[in-house]
């Protein structure tokens, strides 16, 4: 019961990170079948594996890639990414906004003298208001996340 819940432990932390391999039965390496030390569910520890293979066992690039499931084109990115930083380079970025890119000061500000201004408005009803103002579409919980993140600093 302990080791499940140590496993499950470890995949969450995994996902979280965003290096929880989407594809852990594809691992079809001996390495992940012979031993516990090696877990398929751990896509850096994959990759890493993968590169190994070709670097220092001089496997082909074509039967690496494949035993831990991923194509040729996977393989030369996930090297070079490792050549250009290392371990943390076989971590896969994170997709998406990295900000709210929409939302600059002067919106959050318009938003906030909005809601002062008049205390029965929502952050539902600041969409429309922000698109008449400023030109462009907001999602309410976009507003709402980004009033909520300067209440934080403030």
């Amino acid at each position: 019961m302990a080791s499940a819940r140590k496993a499950d432990l470890k995949q969450e932390t995994l996902k979280k990170q965003g290096a929880l391999n989407p594809h852990p039965m594809d691992v079809v390496d001996e390495l992940f079948a012979a031993s516990r030390f090696f877990d398929p569910r751990d896509l850096v520890q994959v990759r890493y594996e993968m590169l190994r293979r070709v670097e220092k066992d001089g496997w082909p690039v074509t039967k690496s890639a494949q035993g831990f499931g991923f194509s040729r084109v996977a393989f030369y990115r996930a090297r070079a990414a490792f050549r250009n930083a290392g371990i943390p380079g076989l971590i896969p970025l994170r997709r998406g906004p990295r900000h709210a890119h929409k939302l600059s000061a002067d919106v959050v500000a318009y938003a906030r003298e909005a809601l002062t201004r008049d205390p029965s408005l929502s952050a539902a009803d600041l969409p429309p208001l922000i698109k008449k103002r400023f030109g462009i579409s907001i999602h309410r919980r976009s507003i709402e996340r980004a009033l909520k993140r300067g209440e934080k600093r403030g």
